[in-house]
């Protein structure tokens, strides 16, 4: 069984290939190391190899690592769904939240984070693929968002998120790569107070490569990089 340190060294020789077939460094692609169910060794090892940042996806298992000194060294991401009457627990201790996905935490947020005196930074997630079941705002819907997060204080929009469908083909989830991709190209050649659409983070253990091809420039890589759960 390889290392965790062996598992990020194959993926970045991964990421670097993904990169350069499409134009890239591999130095544009930040790979966030998604540590649910985890434990803060685990993650503490990640972190010595060189991972740009640690996923999180539940508050209070990220609370819980966090006091035990889990991501010293190394951003912190939230990448799960967050209720609003979470959010007083995670804005300024997180560096990004990279799910929000309505007014309510927008609006949440940025009163969270006046009352620290900061700015926390966020990634808009958009449902791509349109899925009753999950979270996200729906791709003609995110611009509004946006413009309302601009006119928010306490918060700054870095970029998008997605989680495209799980399909066995990968040309149907290369579709929703692409989409994302326009949808990314499109919003960050608009100018809005507050926004900087510089991110676009998708792409996971499976996909990461096809997600990298079409233009993301994170990845959140959880069982490739620390093994199954």
């Amino acid at each position: 069984m390889n290392s965790i340190a062996d598992n990020i060294k194959n993926i970045r020789n991964s990421i670097a290939e993904a990169a350069i077939s499409s134009g890239r460094s591999p130095d544009d692609i930040k790979l966030v190391a998604v540590s649910k169910t985890k434990p803060a060794d685990d993650i503490r090892l990640a972190v010595a190899a060189g991972v740009d940042a640690i996923g999180e996806n539940r508050v209070q298992e990220m609370l819980e690592k966090r006091e035990q000194g889990a991501y010293e060294g190394a951003p912190l991401h939230f990448i799960g769904h967050l209720q609003s009457n979470k959010v007083s627990k995670i804005v300024g201790v997180c560096d990004l939240i990279e799910s929000v996905s309505s007014k309510t935490l927008v609006e949440s947020i940025g009163k969270r984070a006046l009352s620290l005196g900061i700015v926390q930074d966020v990634l808009i997630e958009v449902n791509i693929g349109r899925e009753p079941q999950k979270s996200g705002v729906l791709p003609e819907q995110t611009e509004e968002l946006i413009a309302i997060a601009s006119q928010t204080g306490g918060i700054r929009v870095l970029g998008l998120m997605a989680i495209p469908p799980i399909n066995d083909e990968n040309c149907v989830e290369c579709y929703y790569f692409d989409t994302m991709f326009k949808l990314f190209i499109d919003i960050s050649a608009k100018k809005y107070d507050n926004v900087s659409v510089r991110l676009l983070s998708m792409g996971m253990s499976d996909s990461y490569i096809d997600a990298i091809r079409a233009g993301s420039n994170m990845v959140r890589i959880g069982s490739a990089l620390f093994g199954g759960r």
